[in-house]
């Protein structure tokens, strides 16, 4: 009796210990599941997201450029045109830190149409609800955003079915078309209404390690080449701005430049160099110039040379 008692708690211990360790490789085998599933699905996201540039409202009311991540790589250039303007929106809780929304919250976009270079946006009245501080930036937002896609040229901006001509609160008067003209963060050093000239040059903030890029239209008097007008100012001078930098040298001289097809060869000095022995210009410095380029030039290929040897190039990204 007491061996068959024995072999029955034998049995019994067994029984549990068998039920424990099943339990625990199912317990183990889902959590491993869950595990390969997470890895999966972090791994297409990260396969399907795509580095987009976008011109966001800095913390100290700058537009400036930087650089975000598509969440879901949009084909259509109506997709991609909803998927920035959905960024700029105080609806999206996405913003990077340092930056902030700029449409007003509940605005929809009623229609968006494109044809033929043209983008057509219908929002709803919500747009109007923006502070008047911000009227004009909020166009100048919608405008370099859109017109940064691929074969957007110009915009038109509509609200409840009409065309928006003017912001209600600070009176200015738009184009039914926008392009680029329309400038960016403007500053105006005027001494005449006479030989106005805009030139949107692009300068260099940085913070927590990240550079990004300012763009500002300045409207100032003199018949200088544009490309003239950006060497000067990026590399000229006090910037009273304390945020806005150009690392260009002082001394750095244009020498030569060139326009061929869709390409602008520049020929500099050696102070173009960061670095005269490594034969180095700063990436700071070639963006700065590039893209100021980009944006009063058509061309799509920036080379930059010294003694007519080529140094580096930059090519125009399109979205």
């Amino acid at each position: 009796m007491i061996k068959t008692a024995m072999l029955r708690k034998v049995l019994i211990t067994s029984v549990i210990l068998l039920i424990i360790m099943l339990a625990g490789l199912i317990f183990n085998d889902r959590e491993f599941s869950t595990e390969v599933l997470k890895r999966q699905e972090l791994k297409y996201i990260m396969n399907n997201q795509k580095q987009t540039a976008i011109y966001l409202l800095s913390d100290n009311d700058y537009l400036v450029k930087t650089n975000v991540m598509w969440v879901d790589n949009p084909t259509t250039i109506e997709d991609k045109a909803k998927q920035l303007l959905s960024m700029l929106s105080e609806d999206n809780t996405l913003i990077p830190s340092g930056f902030k929304p700029i449409i007003p919250k509940k605005t929809n976009i009623i229609d968006l149409k494109y044809t033929s270079g043209l983008l057509t946006v219908n929002f709803s009245k919500e747009l109007l609800k923006v502070p008047a501080k911000y009227e004009e930036k909020m166009v100048e937002a919608i405008v370099y955003n859109l017109t940064n896609l691929v074969d957007v040229n110009e915009v038109s901006i509509y609200v409840d079915g009409a065309v928006l001509t003017r912001l209600p609160q600070t009176g200015v008067y738009l184009p039914a078309k926008l392009n680029r003209c329309f400038g960016i963060n403007k500053t105006y050093d005027l001494n005449t209404i006479h030989d106005v000239a805009s030139v949107t040059l692009y300068y260099v903030n940085k913070t927590n390690n990240n550079s990004y890029y300012i763009p500002i239209t300045k409207y100032l008097n003199g018949k200088r080449e544009k490309i003239k007008i950006i060497i000067d100012e990026l590399s000229g001078g006090p910037i009273y701005e304390t945020n806005l930098m150009s690392f260009l040298n002082s001394n750095a001289e244009l020498l030569n430049y060139e326009q061929m097809d869709n390409k602008l060869i520049l020929d500099f000095n050696h102070y173009i160099f960061s670095d005269m022995n490594d034969r180095n210009i700063l990436e700071e410095v070639s963006y700065a110039i590039a893209y100021s380029i980009f944006d009063n030039y058509d061309v799509d290929e920036v080379i930059f040379s010294v003694d007519q040897e080529i140094i580096t190039t930059v090519v125009k990204r399109i979205e």
